[in-house]
């Protein structure tokens, strides 16, 4: 750890004995005191020890969207619109976060909803909104002029009891399964779009033909999901058309379909480190050559993850911790890739080790799990970057982002067992979200769970965490994900 001196200013006088007062007066020496300096990036291999390389010159920039953002998804547009969705709001911002403005049309998409969910086309720059309507059905709406106006459908998404979960997402026809009729209909659009539940044990997923508007096709898919729950992450799709979809379960698993959604396939990993209940959502990254890059928190309460250079269908099964090992607790961790080997990946996470085997907010000893976190536990957000995470040592660029904490004590992740603790600490609820434009700049959305007194009071406890504020970090300075854009500047 790196150290600073301080000077202290203390002169200590001292008199002769062999002379008069004051007519011989010494100096003692300043004393130097090492005082520890607050690290914020961190250099890692892939076992989170730190390492002696110089890391990446990066700096982010931060944007307050203004509203309330828990559960928020983010997306770009080719024209350089920021769309941030969260609630039952779609924020947008076309100056690089200066201003937001709601955007999402009253009429065309629905006005209420339990869980949103957004998604930007990068191929189309169709920007959708997805709302849930109870636990019932979900209402689609979808723009093609960033924002300006609305289309939408309220699309039934089956019957009660619990349609839960929604996420969206869009990718390449394949020449097999679905993608084979997709190439007869991609000149209406030009990409499948995918949409994806779930509904007490199991997940399903539906593709659409027409951009979004209709989901007739699809249903239960196969795999773990079926009988060990049905909460899942994001979708993600590759540029060949490989889809990934990510089941809520005890070893980390990959439900993959190479047609389109037509036909599904299941992939573990992790067992090395598996995965702590409760927790929330892996996720998948895909760069331009189709490699995938799955990341989750790992019994150790790291962040984890597997790679796959065969389209999803074999992955490593040795573990590589991408979080440092300082980083004792993280959760909600979020991904995306470039070209080949460069990959970001955002959590939140907490460096309070001495808390450890302390009492959690049941009394037992802590290990690291934000679901039972002491009350003054601290939680920031963190930003990592690989540019060679290809390569059998990987290098892990890590950069603790928030000046002030995301959350202060334990952040629920079971809606069944949340503790009033001045108010619900389910106040973050399931996810953040992460993306790169088109130029391959990140941009973060997270809810900031500490904020006003919260932010400013270094003795803040839990109970004055319990905002949900929508926010934004973004690559300012540093090197795009897609290697002919090198370095990147600021929108402004």
């Amino acid at each position: 750890m790196r150290t600073k001196a301080v000077l202290l200013s203390l002169l200590m006088a001292t008199f002769s004995l062999a002379g008069c007062f004051g007519e011989e007066e010494a100096i003692s020496e300043p004393v130097l005191i090492e005082e520890p300096e607050d690290v914020r990036i961190f250099v890692t291999d892939k076992t989170g020890a730190s390492i002696g390389v110089l890391p990446i010159d990066m700096t982010f920039q931060f944007s307050d969207v203004g509203e309330t953002g828990k559960e928020p998804s983010i997306g770009i547009t080719s024209s350089g619109c920021i769309f941030f969705i969260a609630m039952e709001k779609v924020m947008r911002s076309c100056d690089g976060g200066q201003s937001w403005e709601e955007t999402q049309d009253p009429i065309q998409c629905s006005p209420t909803t339990s869980d949103p969910y957004g998604w930007v086309d990068p191929i189309t720059d169709r920007v959708f909104g997805v709302q849930m309507i109870g636990l019932e059905t979900s209402w689609i709406c979808w723009s093609d002029d960033d924002g300006q106006t609305w289309m939408g459908n309220p699309h039934d998404s089956g019957t009660t009891p619990l349609n839960d979960h929604i996420k969206l997402a869009s990718g390449p026809w394949t020449d097999a399964g679905y993608g084979a009729l997709g190439q007869f209909t991609s000149g209406f659009y030009e990409t499948a779009v995918y949409y994806c539940y779930n509904k007490i044990a199991g997940i399903f997923c539906f593709t659409s033909f027409d951009g979004g508007a209709t989901f007739e096709t699809g249903g239960q898919i196969i795999g773990l999901a079926t009988t060990n729950g049905g909460l899942h992450g994001a979708i993600s799709t590759a540029p060949d058309g490989t889809v990934y979809v990510t089941p809520r379960v005890a070893t980390p698993t990959v439900i993959v379909s190479k047609d389109n959604g037509f036909s599904w396939f299941e992939r573990t990993m992790g067992t090395d480190v598996t995965t702590p209940n409760p927790r929330k959502n892996s996720e998948v990254s895909t760069d331009t050559e189709s490699n995938a890059y799955h990341v989750w928190t790992g019994a150790d309460e790291g962040v984890y993850m597997s790679r796959s250079i065969d389209s999803g269908e074999t992955w490593e099964q040795e573990s590589i911790r991408i979080s440092p090992a300082g980083v004792i607790s993280t959760v909600f961790p979020q991904t995306d890739a470039g070209d080949p080997g460069r990959i970001a990946i955002t959590y939140l996470g907490s460096e309070d080790t001495e808390m450890l085997n302390q009492s959690d907010i049941d009394g037992n000893p802590w290990n690291g799990n934000a679901h039972y976190a002491p009350n003054n536990a601290t939680y920031h957000l963190y930003i990592t970057y690989s540019l060679n995470a290809l390569d059998e040592n990987p290098t892990f660029h890590t950069y603790r982002v928030t000046d002030d904490p995301v959350q202060k004590g334990s952040i629920c992740l079971n809606s069944g067992d949340c503790r009033d603790i001045g108010g619900s600490n389910r106040n973050l609820l399931d996810f953040n979200d992460l993306h790169i434009d088109r130029e391959g700049r990140v941009y973060v959305a997270f809810a900031d769970g500490c904020t006003g007194d919260c932010a400013t009071n270094p003795n803040a406890t839990a109970s004055d965490s319990r905002d949900g504020r929508g926010a934004v970090y973004y690559l300012a300075t540093g090197p795009s994900l897609y290697v002919a854009n090198g370095e990147m500047q600021p929108l402004y």
